[in-house]
């Protein structure tokens, strides 16, 4: 249903319940600052870019979407696919790629593809969300320990380097600093859990080094004092040469997007009793990301803690998420001054305790414990995402994924050969199993399991190795819920084969779907509609009639 929840959530609206949403939105706004700007900082553009982020998408993503307590954002799935896209193509790039991942989403939602891009595997998602914790881990490595470094590397291995050769060099208050965050934060929901740990750390620390005039790097001393207004709309200058090379991370975008905010709407269903609109948020997804890139932003999700925080904290309608961005919007216009004061070392601190709750280490070690397939696409995919980046980890994740699965569904497939009787599944009135005799002359073959390309070989292996010619065989079918092209082109060859030898071919027990095949195929109509029958007993009837 491609209908906002706004419109349905105000038809029996109420001033209490206005009332939860205006303070749910508020907190939630003012928890969005921090964190909007340190993935702001970690996405390697500057900080404001992450506050039009909260602004823009936040506000259309609860205006259209599909949720009703969805809080969209920029949030740190998005990190290092962004940070790599501005490293490589500049901000202009990134604008570019995240306006064809908006046009994606939008395609996706009105093509009704929300369920679908839920059949993203378990192991790939684990893979690629725990690789972006240990990358945004170690992107915060040089903040939180206070290192005078200049410049970082990019390569992961080559940055663990740099940080080993200056780790003598750590500022201690720096270091105090991001410790202490991560303290706080830990230990803050013992005293309150509507309040975040995180706002309470970077409002003391924030004090503290201003106060005591540490000497500490702020958002202030490296990037200035952040601006009091949104930008003006900016659409980017379009270069036919750099258009193709867009793709690829557009995809990625639209991909993380997509099965981000599916899954912090279903993690909010379980909180509040509901059910989202899949479709619908896709398409608040879209909207939400081209008018964030047009002004000035980022790539925007929805945003699992942020949305559980207004959760708890009473926010049931979008109102409260909308609330949440002018909130924003207000603070960026009226005391970003303030703002400039947060330390960097505090930011650090909280994104390592970002980076930790996404590592899902849990997940991963269930996983590495599970099928070895399974564990195999999850190492490759954190592999890939740490070592290379996201959009190949993504790519071949998928890929080794189908084919495991291809292969584990073609293991699952037989085609036996059954000998002089078989037993009905219908049973007998006792209970027992009755015996069917099949009589000389005719031979029986039957095939468990789906029958397309990756075991349609094992059926042309048996049919080879059968030596003997019988005047009529049954092909039993009733286990094969699917064909696909090389499964009937199999069919069809036996079918050629059985003719050559002059031997008739009878079909039992078919299915829908591979009977609708048949038919388009033209195999129905070779084989003869009086050759299909509907169970064995009939089919071994029809056998002996030929007889």
């Amino acid at each position: 249903m491609l209908q906002p929840k706004l419109v349905t959530t105000l038809k029996n609206y109420s001033r209490a319940q206005f009332l939860s949403d205006l303070l749910a939105g508020v907190i939630v706004g003012v928890v969005a600052i921090p964190l909007a700007i340190a993935f702001g900082i970690a996405s390697g553009v500057t900080p404001e870019k992450g506050l039009f982020t909260a602004i823009v998408a936040g506000f259309l993503v609860s205006l259209l979407g599909g949720s009703r307590v969805q809080i969209g954002g920029p949030t740190g799935a998005f990190v290092v696919i962004v940070y790599g896209v501005v490293q490589k193509y500049g901000y202009e790039g990134l604008v570019l790629a995240t306006i064809l991942a908006g046009i994606l989403l939008v395609l996706m939602g009105f093509a009704r593809l929300g369920t679908v891009i839920q059949f993203v595997p378990h192991p790939v998602v684990v893979g690629f969300t725990s690789g972006i914790a240990l990358i945004i881990f170690s992107s915060q490595v040089k903040d939180f320990l206070g290192l005078p470094v200049e410049k970082i590397p990019v390569e992961f291995l080559r940055k663990w380097a740099v940080f080993f050769e200056h780790i003598r060099s750590l500022n201690i208050y720096s270091f105090g600093i991001a410790a202490g965050t991560v303290l706080v934060i830990a230990l803050w929901p013992r005293f309150s859990r509507r309040i975040p740990g995180s706002l309470v750390a970077i409002i003391f620390f924030a004090a503290a080094a201003s106060l005591f005039h540490l000497p500490v790097e702020t958002i202030q001393i490296r990037f200035g004092e952040l601006p009091r207004f949104l930008p003006a709309a900016h659409l980017p200058l379009l270069h036919f040469n750099t258009l193709p090379q867009m793709v690829a991370p557009a995809f990625t975008i639209a991909l993380l997007g997509g099965i981000e905010s599916l899954l912090s709407a279903v993690v909010a269903d379980g909180m509040i009793g509901g059910r989202h609109r899949s479709n619908m948020e896709l398409v608040a997804q879209g909207i939400a990301n081209i008018s964030s890139a047009i002004f000035g932003g980022i790539p925007a999700t929805g945003a699992i803690a942020r949305t559980a925080t207004n959760i708890k904290n009473g926010g049931r309608t979008p109102i409260a998420g909308i609330v949440h961005a002018v909130t924003v919007l207000v603070i960026m216009l009226f005391a970003a001054r303030w703002v400039g004061f947060i330390p960097m070392a505090c930011l650090a601190g909280v994104l390592v305790v970002v980076a930790y709750h996404m590592s899902e280490w849990r997940s991963f070690a269930a996983l590495l414990e599970g099928p070895k397939s399974d564990a195999a696409v999850l190492l490759a995919t954190f592999g890939l995402t740490v070592i290379i980046d996201l959009t190949a980890a993504i790519q071949i994740g998928m890929v080794l994924s189908a084919f495991l699965f291809m292969h584990r569904m073609a293991e699952a497939t037989h085609v036996n050969f059954i000998g002089k009787e078989l037993e009905e599944e219908e049973g007998s009135d006792n209970g027992s199993l009755n015996k069917i005799k099949i009589p000389d002359g005719i031979e029986v073959y039957e095939i468990n399991g789906p029958f397309f390309f990756g075991a349609s070989h094992k059926f042309e292996e048996a049919m080879r190795v059968a030596a003997q010619k019988p005047r009529v065989r049954i092909l039993r079918l009733r286990n094969v819920p699917i064909i696909d092209a090389t499964g009937l082109h199999s069919l069809k060859e036996f079918h050629k084969r059985c003719r050559r030898d002059h031997i008739r071919l009878v079909v039992s027990g078919l299915h829908s779907q591979p009977l609708k095949a048949m038919r388009t195929s033209g195999l129905y109509e070779a084989i003869g509609a009086e050759n299909f029958a509907g169970s064995i007993r009939d089919a071994l009837r029809r056998a002996q009639g030929i007889l």
